[in-house]
């Protein structure tokens, strides 16, 4: 009945002039912007459509309060109101950060995800948008199924190829590959995927997913017109045990002087780069490469092994100083941004994701996600479980249960959902039994859901990685976000929705922590193994105090998070 109230409220108000010039303008320009327009317009054409637009309005107002009251996180599409249609378009193509043109039957999230978020929590730098644009240029131009990367790889499949001195590589324009290969789980393996992906923009190398991995089963291909997994039978084997005591590492090159590295770079089919979180401090010499390593530069073919998030670390370096700034002028949005422009869930892993939040999460009032990953054991424990709630009571995300039974939760009652995401099932369902068992105090109702609990991890297997995604998609799409310090998954869930997450600390000794969490100082995900080296001095150093927007993490002191000093 409220709802019909506005509705019969909206039609019997005229809409104000300002109403008819703002219909009208956007009308002109996304009539513009179709190359519909004519530029002289005949001034009884300009009367009739003047008409037009007020009939337009005139319907239209009672709509939009209709859409406005309405839930506000039901899925809208770009075929609203056609004046609306370049709003509709901008937020679909996430403020230009992705390209139209693809086929969207083919993977439905790419354009869709859009709209199951609130707003869009970061946007796209100008200078960013153009580097991407070049980068997508970069990959047709000498990703698989070219010229380009078949005379590539059969220089690399030749054992008297020298790395650094075919013409190719040293003149502007040629083609140069980074060949990443990802592992553990599957959080670790799409930060370590985010990160590369930076370092080749920066680079200007193409980037090729190697190893064997199941990313190329959930996610769609992020570049238009090209592939981004490396085809079979490459000419290096065996990439998944590469470890940094190959002699082609990059840790054992930058141990002699830079001709005799250069010279001994020259004589390899390619260069390998070990940031394994646990690599050495000479593998990690590669954060600070600044050009004056000519080798590395030269290499047509990189080859790295990581297994988290090291972008971090790329900020550090002045080499790429100017053009991070240009591409992030917020420092706390690197992950968010690139995680929406690469990592689109393919139509399967899409359906569990929005048949889960229509089913469950679409009619709250509010959401609320907690991520549970224990590194103890698969086992339950107790003094987690009480983290969770003391966590959740001290900063006001949960409301207490009454101590009385049943007060009466009037008829306007807020709902609140709880999406819980784990290996066990346990912690979920004592939450759950929780308020079951009790009405709350503040009168809010409240409903716990999980969506699957594997008991085990199991890395690398497609249908546990199907499932691990969706969660970490449906984690994005709440309005605040608890998660466990050290965890990848945590991240990536919390990074997708430009989420600041509160941390909740690891426990020592089998007891909850105190606090059991804080708020985070940003959205960023941990680097875990960062360096400790400072680039300019060159020397070491506590490498989270050298610039601003580089701090040390909250849930793991030594590791390194981006920021964005205010």
């Amino acid at each position: 009945m409220a709802l019909v109230g506005v509705v019969g409220i909206g039609i019997t108000k005229r809409p104000s002039q300002q109403c008819l010039d703002a219909v009208e303008s956007a009308a002109r320009r996304a009539e513009a912007e179709e190359g519909t327009v004519e530029q002289n317009t005949p001034p009884w054409m300009a009367t009739k459509k003047v008409t037009a637009l007020a009939a337009i309005c005139l319907v239209a107002l009672p709509i939009l309060m209709v859409t406005t009251v309405s839930r506000r996180d039901v899925p809208r599409t770009p075929a609203s109101f056609w004046p609306l249609a370049t709003l509709a378009r901008q937020e679909k193509l996430v403020g230009g950060l992705l390209v139209p043109g693809f086929d969207e039957r083919s993977c439905l999230s790419r354009y869709q995800s859009a709209f199951y978020r609130k707003n869009l929590a970061r946007s796209p730098s100008a200078h960013l948008i153009r580097r991407l644009r070049q980068h997508e240029a970069l990959q047709r131009r000498c990703g698989p199924g070219t010229e380009a990367y078949r005379a590539a790889a059969a220089r690399l499949r030749s054992s008297s190829h020298r790395n650094g001195s075919n013409d190719d590589n040293d003149t502007r324009g040629a083609c140069r590959y980074l060949v990443l290969v990802p592992y553990r789980g599957l959080g670790n393996r799409i930060l370590a995927v985010a990160s590369a992906f930076l370092y080749a923009v920066l680079a200007d190398r193409v980037l090729l997913l190697g190893g064997e991995t199941s990313l190329g089963d959930v996610f769609c291909e992020p570049f238009p017109g090209t592939s981004w997994l490396l085809p079979p039978r490459f000419p290096i084997g065996d990439l998944q045990n590469l470890t940094g005591d190959v002699r082609e590492s990059y840790g054992n090159l930058v141990q002699q002087n830079d001709s005799a590295a250069a010279a001994a770079a020259s004589g390899l089919r390619y260069v390998f780069v070990d940031l394994d979180h646990s690599c050495t401090y000479h593998d990690k010499l590669f954060f600070c490469d600044d050009g004056e390593r000519q080798f590395l530069r030269r290499a047509a073919w990189l080859v790295m092994r990581t297994d988290g998030y090291f972008v971090p670390a790329l900020f550090l370096n002045p080499a790429y100083q100017d053009e991070l700034d240009g591409m992030f002028p917020r420092k706390d949005s690197v992950f968010y941004l690139l995680a929406h422009y690469l990592f689109h869930p393919t139509n399967e892993v899409w359906g569990l994701v929005t048949r889960f939040h229509r089913s469950y999460l679409r009619g709250s009032d509010e959401r609320l996600g907690i991520q549970v990953r224990v590194f103890d054991g698969d086992a339950p424990f107790q003094h987690i479980l009480d983290q969770i709630l003391a966590c959740t009571s001290q900063e006001h995300l949960l409301p207490d249960v009454a101590v009385t039974q049943e007060p009466s939760a009037g008829r306007g009652a807020r709902s609140k959902a709880v999406l819980m995401t784990g290996l066990s099932s346990w912690y979920y369902e004592k939450i759950r039994w929780k308020y079951w068992q009790s009405a709350t105090a503040t009168g809010e109702v409240v409903s716990v859901y999980q969506p699957s609990h594997e008991e085990h991890q199991l890395s690398g297997y497609t249908t546990h990685d199907m499932k691990a995604v969706a969660e970490m998609y449906l984690l994005g799409m709440t309005d605040k976000i608890v998660t466990s310090g050290w965890s990848t998954f945590g991240y990536v869930g919390h990074g997708l929705g430009g989420l600041t997450p509160w941390i909740m600390f690891r426990p020592e000794n089998h007891t909850t922590p105190y606090p059991p969490c804080r708020r985070a100082k940003s959205m960023e995900p941990c680097m875990h193994g960062p360096p400790f080296y400072d680039c300019r001095a060159k020397h070491g150093a506590d490498t989270g105090k050298l610039v601003p927007h580089v701090q040390h993490c909250e849930d793991m002191s030594w590791g390194l998070k981006l920021v964005h000093p205010e």
